[in-house]
């Protein structure tokens, strides 16, 4: 096999065959495969598109290119996968809820992307903190505690790595069949018995319109159940941060909010959805109704603050962190709050800008391997539908200084609208199965 045949097979009328892709991805990984030919492959889906069955094969075909884990564990092993937002900290919910439910959660995360929070700078946030380990110690905490959150080795996989770095200079990082398999072969390699896909749409998110949100849940839907492993997908609202915070700490603080004192919100009914779901994927549980009230039982019996704080202890941060998790979290140096310009109803937020408001405060990255400041960002935020008079805080704001704090709350103010009454859209809008 070579390269330039398999780009000339995948340009015209026929697609490679799975031993054809294994090869490639196998090239991309080892370096057979030049950067030149690795972006004409990608122009080349990109352009011609894949079947079903090409994009099964080429997910598969990356996710074998490195290490897959398989798991002697006496309970399912089940894990979600968001396309990102603003105030989406669920996975920080999410993780100890299920393993206090009695199934294993192994979650690799990635850090900020552009204008969204990484799972991983959150969790970061928590003094102590590491979730850079190898395979043995993330076995024996998954062993232990039934969670861990950490990040990707390099053998985990590689031809995936390889090939989203092309993608990024070549302007086909917003193919379909690319993103499905980026997702799903990482997601595949933790050798998982059901997903959920978490695909979000709006303001916030980098799908839009429900419609682009739509395709992409299918595509990873039926390319997942090609893949062998049970998956559904809700596509959920991103016109307005699904927490009540932006901001790597300050969205620690309102996961902890959630886990001791638990109550209704936007996060917590999400968190339980996409739980229900998995429980029932994973023949748990018969029905998403009794799954969901099995974990919300799980949140106010304090079991997953529990289950949480052994997640901590376990990657090197503090024991019992439940119990004194406000002394702990950083604070920022300026802290004030953001006053209503008129008044009327927040009818609009524009979560790119608040996102990318964040990351210039410091709280994400402008370039590869900037500091994170975990303290900055929003909290307290207004959502859409709530009437406001003027001079009323709409939000509080936390910075370094006061020359970015000045420059932060121009962005915030310039993100929203306020005006008539409106309907809050849904949170979540369609279930793909």
């Amino acid at each position: 096999m070579e390269a330039r045949a398999i780009i000339e097979k995948l340009r015209g009328d026929d697609e490679p065959t799975q031993a054809e892709l294994n090869w490639f991805a196998a090239g991309l990984a080892g370096g057979a495969v030049s950067d030149a030919q690795a972006g004409a492959f990608a122009m080349a889906v990109c352009l011609r598109g894949l079947s079903e069955e090409g994009r099964v094969a080429l997910t598969l075909a990356m996710r074998d290119s490195g290490d897959v884990l398989r798991w002697d564990i006496d309970r399912p092993v089940i894990d979600k996968h968001s396309t990102g937002g603003i105030g989406d900290c669920v996975s920080l919910l999410l993780s100890p809820l299920l393993a206090s439910a009695g199934v294993a959660n192994p979650m690799i995360s990635g850090r900020g992307l552009g204008h969204t929070g990484g799972t991983l700078d959150k969790l970061e946030a928590i003094p102590g903190v590491s979730t850079t380990i190898d395979e043995a110690r993330f076995r024996k905490i998954i062993d232990e505690t039934g969670s861990a959150i950490v990040s990707a080795t390099g053998r985990i996989a590689p031809a995936d790595k390889r090939l989203y770095a092309v993608r990024d200079v070549t302007g086909t990082v917003e193919s379909v069949d690319l993103i499905t398999a980026s997702i799903l072969s990482k997601k595949l390699a933790t050798g998982l018995d059901a997903l959920i896909l978490d695909v979000k749409c709006g303001s916030g998110a980098f799908m839009k319109s429900t419609e682009d949100a739509r395709i992409l849940a299918k595509s990873l839907v039926a390319t997942a159940k090609g893949a062998g492993c049970p998956t559904v997908a809700l596509i959920t609202d991103m016109d307005q941060p699904l927490a009540p915070a932006a901001g790597n700490a300050l969205e620690v603080v309102e996961v902890m909010r959630a886990l001791t004192e638990p109550r209704n919100s936007r996060l917590v009914d999400l968190t339980l959805a996409l739980g229900a779901e998995l429980l029932v994927l994973a023949d748990v549980e018969t029905a998403r109704e009794v799954a969901a009230v099995k974990l919300r039982d799980a949140l106010q019996s304090g079991a997953a603050a529990a289950s949480f704080d052994a997640m901590i202890s376990a990657l090197g941060g503090p024991k019992n962190f439940s119990n004194d998790w406000r002394a702990r979290l950083p604070e920022a140096n300026v802290i004030r709050e953001i006053a209503a310009p008129v008044t009327g109803t927040l009818n609009a937020m524009d979560g790119h800008k608040i996102g990318m408001a964040v990351v210039r405060l410091g709280g994400g990255r402008m370039r590869e391997g900037d500091r994170i400041e975990p303290s900055v960002g929003f909290s307290d935020m207004i959502g859409l539908g709530e009437k406001v008079e003027k001079g009323q805080p709409i939000a509080r704001l936390h910075a370094g200084n006061e020359k970015t704090a000045v420059a932060a709350e121009r962005a915030y103010l310039d993100a929203i609208q306020l005006g008539d009454p409106i309907v809050s859209p849904p949170l979540v809008i369609d279930r793909i199965d």
